[in-house]
């Protein structure tokens, strides 16, 4: 098993995966659960909050998986572009609300 370089700027790039792509992911999670919940009847304000607690451990997962991967592309491919395609999905279904 190969050991994983752990120069500065390597750590530093998943420093900024970690917290930048955990951010772009769990505002996805967020905004496609908030989305998702209120069109399943439920109210406003208690979609809002039941989604910002999931995306808080959505993000925790995501910070400690973005240290734990091997490849660091997968890992920003993963949270950036997941996150993109939450948030697309999200703005398509509260298009269908409105």
């Amino acid at each position: 098993m190969a050991a994983l370089p752990s120069s500065a700027s390597h750590i530093a790039a998943r420093t900024a995966a970690a917290v930048l792509g955990g951010y772009a992911f769990t505002w996805g999670v967020v905004a496609f659960g908030m989305a998702g919940l209120f069109a399943i009847g439920l109210e406003f304000h208690d979609a809002e909050h039941l989604s910002y607690i999931i995306g808080l451990l959505a993000f925790l997962v995501a910070f400690l998986m973005a240290f734990a991967a091997r490849s660091l592309l997968r890992v920003w491919l993963v949270l950036a572009g997941g996150g993109a395609l939450l948030a697309a999905g999200a703005s398509l279904l509260q298009q269908q609300l409105v």
